[in-house]
């Protein structure tokens, strides 16, 4: 890929390592939220709910914005982090935590309806037999809901590859420091003749996406194969 330029394949490369990033470390707590709305019954469970799916229906810039209010260098949150030398705002693990975000709610809606497929009981015949909860969800439930965590997990990569307005807002357009694929084919389309880079990053972001369905899909069948064995 010689075609690409340097900040081109800065670009790619800090998408891909945010995307990873971003949907390797919000995975536990998505599958804890998944069974907690898929299994318990607790007060203000229908809140915590929509505030799990918000970002979904929330423009991507308000989402953006509340972000650098709550994270931001004077932010309740990103104020003492930042004294402790942890920045988010206008840094890439801004967008990290952007893109993390934007595809919590995809992850979380995944993982739940595998967890709903799964008989109650059979967490239940476990415990009869001295398993505790947590040793009956390891032994029992997360072997059978693997596809549903692999589906999430590409669907949180994917949709934070593509996230774009939550990102620039929080972290704004900065090359080689917080500036993604989108943020990138963004930047070249408004400047003139930056149409050719525009559609290189396009292109890998195609090729990136259909890689990531193709190995979900392999991965998948493979783990469907183990559990019939």
């Amino acid at each position: 890929m010689d075609w690409l330029g340097p900040e081109e394949w800065q670009a790619v490369a800090l998408s891909l390592r945010v995307s990873a990033i971003a949907t390797l470390l919000s995975l536990p707590l998505g599958i804890f939220t998944a069974y907690a709305l898929a299994r318990w019954t607790f007060p203000g469970k229908q809140v915590i709910n929509g505030l799990v799916h918000l970002p979904l229906i929330l423009p991507p810039v308000v989402t953006g914005y509340l972000l650098l209010l709550t994270f931001g260098t004077q932010g309740p949150i990103g104020g003492p982090l930042a004294k402790l030398g942890i920045v988010f705002a206008f840094n890439w693990t801004g967008a990290a935590l952007a893109a993390a975000v934007m595809a919590f709610p995809l992850m979380v809606r995944a993982i739940r309806l595998s967890i709903e497929a799964v008989d109650p009981r059979l967490e239940q015949a476990a415990g009869t037999l001295g398993a505790s909860r947590p040793w009956a969800f390891a032994t029992v439930t997360l072997p059978l809901i693997l596809p549903g965590i692999l589906a999430g997990g590409i669907l949180a990569f994917a949709k934070a590859m593509g996230e774009f307005g939550a990102t620039i807002t929080f972290v704004s357009n900065i090359p080689g420091r917080t500036q993604t694929l989108p943020s990138a084919i963004y930047a070249f389309l408004q400047v003139p003749g930056g149409e050719n880079a525009a559609l290189r990053l396009v292109l890998v972001s195609i090729a990136i996406a259909m890689a990531a369905l193709i190995a979900s899909e392999v991965l998948a069948a493979r783990l469907a194969k183990r559990m019939r064995a």
